[in-house]
């Protein structure tokens, strides 16, 4: 597939990285050289410098011949811009980041579609309800739900006293009576497909794909309780942090904390029920006034990851039982997950979630690309007389990265055996490390 990309700064050194190794063709656009120069020394990518805004760039950029536009320039405006004359130069597909709400109302979303826009992007929104919907699930590292909520992808970190540890992972999933079923293990920063003769070890980071009346349980294999949010601190007033305080103040009591004087009395004005403090988030003593060690979870937003992971290992030590950080610094989210961060939001991956269905050449209803691991869970609809439907699993020759965590097939919800035989328009869910992405696609087209 041939995508062109403008904007390098945030997302789009990323995304061309990443789109990249995927075998595809990529072209990326910014008025940075230095930034322009570091990205083709990474990766085997044509870099145009020169505003993605002008027609003589997108021209050169040969925005007519490419499949997929991508615009995810800090700066809202020229991605809207830049993505309507991508797709009037011919250009099939066209994607823009934004950053305002008022933009994703249905009838404001026709519009942009009407223009040539094909998808608007906010990632801040995204991540925002990624960390709502972790603390519904305050046991786990990562949630996500597939099929309308049939099966769910549940991640969690294995403490001392899980019941799981040293058990043989065919053990796991026998007990369930084929509820869920464990698609990978984290290990020392190595993702792992197990298999049954393997067994689990404490620190074990455990993917599984569950039905959705089996994730109570799941839950409690971990050894770590839920826990009821009532009282959450929230550390910066970025874009995330006020999307999950309009969320959940009339929910939960919540303290929003930033060093901006300006912006806490503006986001005093906007958030009614959230109780605004300035306040420098690095002042230990200050954050221990506020009240830290009475919260239930500490959500650190700032734009600065350095501040976001030394705030959470405070909140930690302080025994707040719930802590998510937002870690943009790719280099850094091995560190924090080393430390003890219970969950980690990024911007790029989130982003990355969303884009890279577009790029799949089977239709894919829904992928997440998994924080602090390559690996992507992906859900198809299987098209009829595809090669999945002319075997049972065992027999599919399915690549060693790959493995089908359930189906669902109408109102009927399977966790996936390796003697299943899979029907045209099931859905399928499917675990897979880079390796196999660019192949996954055979077996349901």
């Amino acid at each position: 597939m041939r995508i062109v990309i403008s904007g390098v700064e945030e997302m789009g050194y990323h995304l061309a990285k990443m789109l990249s190794g995927n075998g595809h063709d990529i072209t990326v656009i910014d008025q940075d050289s230095k930034l322009l120069a570091e990205l083709s020394s990474l990766a085997d990518i044509i870099t145009i410098e020169g505003d993605a805004t002008t027609f003589a760039v997108l021209r050169k950029a040969s925005v007519r011949k490419c499949d997929l536009y991508i615009a995810v320039d800090s700066i809202e405006n020229d991605n809207v811009l830049s993505a309507i004359m991508a797709k009037q130069l011919g250009a099939k597909k066209s994607i823009a980041r934004i950053d305002n709400n008022e933009y994703l109302e249905p009838n404001n979303k026709e519009m942009f579609i009407d223009m040539g826009i094909d998808y608007l992007l906010y990632p801040e929104k995204i991540a925002a309800e990624e960390v709502i919907n972790l603390l519904g699930h305050s046991a786990t590292t990562e949630f996500v739900d597939f099929s309308g909520g049939k099966l769910s992808l549940v991640v969690f970190r294995l403490e001392p006293n899980s019941q799981l540890v040293g058990r043989a992972i065919s053990g796991f999933d026998e007990q369930s009576h084929l509820n869920y079923r464990t698609v990978a293990i984290m290990r020392d920063g190595n993702t792992i497909i197990p298999k049954s003769t393997d067994a689990y070890m404490v620190g074990d980071m455990v993917y599984v794909i569950s039905r959705h009346d089996a994730v109570s349980d799941v839950m409690a294999l971990s050894g770590k309780g839920s826990v009821d949010i009532n009282n959450m601190m929230i550390l910066g007033g970025s874009r995330i942090g006020v999307q999950i305080a309009q969320e959940l103040q009339d929910e939960v009591n919540i303290k929003l904390i930033d060093y901006n004087a300006d912006k806490a009395y503006r986001l005093a004005e906007m958030l009614e029920r959230t109780l605004i403090i300035h306040q420098d988030g690095r002042d230990t003593e200050a954050m221990m006034e506020e009240g830290l060690a009475n919260m239930d979870a500490f959500v650190a937003v700032t734009g600065r990851s350095e501040t976001n992971i030394l705030t959470a290992m405070l909140a930690k030590r302080m025994g707040v039982k719930r802590v998510i950080a937002e870690v943009e610094n790719m280099n850094y989210i091995n560190i924090a997950d080393s430390v003890g961060v219970d969950t980690i939001i990024n911007k790029k991956i989130v982003t990355a979630s969303n884009i890279f269905r577009f790029t799949m050449s089977t239709d894919v209803l829904a992928i997440k690309c998994l924080t602090g691991s390559d690996a992507e869970v992906l859900e198809f609809i299987v098209k009829p007389n595809s090669p999945a439907t002319k075997s049972p699993i065992a027999e599919m020759g399915l690549p060693e990265d790959v493995i089908i965590g359930g189906v669902v097939r109408g109102d009927k919800v399977f966790i996936a055996t390796e003697s299943m035989q899979i029907n045209a328009y099931d859905r399928v869910v499917v675990f897979a490390m880079p390796s196999a992405i660019a192949d996954i696609g055979y077996y349901f087209n």
